[in-house]
């Protein structure tokens, strides 16, 4: 094979590129704005107005293009390619050699970047986004200025299970840490009896555990209960504010990272986990799958395509990122249910893709 890329492989890799990103952004234009006209049923609850509403939506679109952009790739792919076909360009590329193969790589070349980007987008400005966009419609709805995604929350650690009434990240220069309010800690004894019931207003995230303040801790005796007040004390806890994150926000939104830090949590305290390792093994396997299924869906060019117009190839994209969507989903779920390994529910769909894909290349070669 001839060194890659050469000027019909760049040729190739713009085509796909502005059409891809032209896609995407109708389809993302189209979902914001579907996205605003659902917001109108909560502006004017609290401080709540339009104008956040549409600061809100803005925060969510680094999260909407990242989950629209499988769709966006297939659908401009083959728009791209059957425009080529159309336009007797992909007709040209085969005369002079350019083998499908070598197509192939050129398109995937160019996917490769986008993907590349909606990955660090993924685990970086989408989560951020959507914290940020949650943490402002709460806000501004309640009229407490507190972030409300640690408001009512509850996590166990051990024998220890904790509750707290509000929360908030602070900050002061390099200095970063979670700082909950009004903490109620029960801990349980080997039996199941409360042990002991503290009450601190607030408790700081520091490197190597919890910094309690302002702590009155009950202990519970057979026959007696004995109360005890300090001003501070340490608790020496793997709990961190990534697992706590995981508890009050949706997993589909989390990074990877917090994936993980939530799914070792709740492994170490005996909870269940299936939904964060849904999750967090569809972070792994989404670049794998953005490229399969538009490798797939890439031997209708080289036929029907030539054919056909923009609403033939509209349909087939859909189509084929429906079908894969479903297909993926139905294996996910099943393993959910019967409890096999995640990353097989993400890899057979993919591998089915890619042997049609390969099945169809050999039978047009024919």
């Amino acid at each position: 094979m001839k060194p890659f890329p050469k000027i019909h492989d760049l040729y190739v890799g713009k085509v796909v590129l502005g059409t891809v990103l032209l896609t995407w952004t109708v389809l993302l234009g189209l979902d914001v704005m579907l996205a605003v006209v659902g917001e109108f049923g909560d502006v004017g609850k609290g401080d709540y107005g339009f104008a956040q509403a549409l600061m809100y939506i803005a925060y969510q679109v680094p999260r909407r293009a990242y989950q629209l952009f499988p769709t966006a790739a297939v659908i401009g792919t083959l728009m791209a390619l059957g425009q080529l076909a159309a336009t007797s360009e992909l007709t040209a590329l085969r005369a002079v050699g350019l083998s499908r193969r070598r197509l192939s790589i050129a398109v995937a070349g160019a996917l490769a970047v986008l993907t590349l980007v909606m990955v660090i987008s993924g685990e970086t400005v989408g989560p951020m986004g959507e914290r940020r966009a949650n943490a402002l419609k709460a806000s501004a709805k309640s009229q407490n200025m507190i972030v409300a995604q640690y408001s009512g929350l509850w996590a166990r650690e051990g024998d220890v299970i904790l509750n707290a009434q509000g929360g908030q990240e602070r900050d002061n220069g390099s200095d970063r840490w979670l700082e909950l309010r009004d903490v109620r800690m029960y801990e349980f004894a080997d039996d199941g009896r409360l042990q002991s019931l503290a009450l601190a207003k607030v408790a700081e995230h520091r490197p190597g555990g919890w910094l309690l303040r302002d702590v009155t801790r009950t202990t519970f005796g057979p026959k007696s209960a004995t109360q005890v007040h300090v001003a501070q004390e340490r608790w020496a806890s793997q709990l961190d504010a990534a697992a706590l994150t995981a508890g009050s926000d949706r997993p589909r939104y989390l990074a990877s990272r917090e994936l993980h830090s939530a799914i070792t949590y709740r492994k170490r305290n005996g909870l269940e986990s299936s939904e964060f390792e849904e999750h967090y093994w569809e972070r792994w396997f989404y670049p794998l799958n953005v490229l399969a299924l538009c490798l797939a869906a890439i031997p209708f060019a080289f036929g029907t395509l030539r054919s056909g117009g923009l609403g033939k190839r509209l349909f087939i994209g859909i189509v084929f990122a429906l079908g894969f969507w479903l297909l993926q989903t139905q294996f996910v779920k099943l393993a959910g249910v019967f409890k096999f390994d995640y990353r097989v529910a993400y890899l057979l769909p993919t591998l089915i893709m890619l042997g049609v894909s390969m099945f169809l290349f050999k039978r047009r070669s024919g």
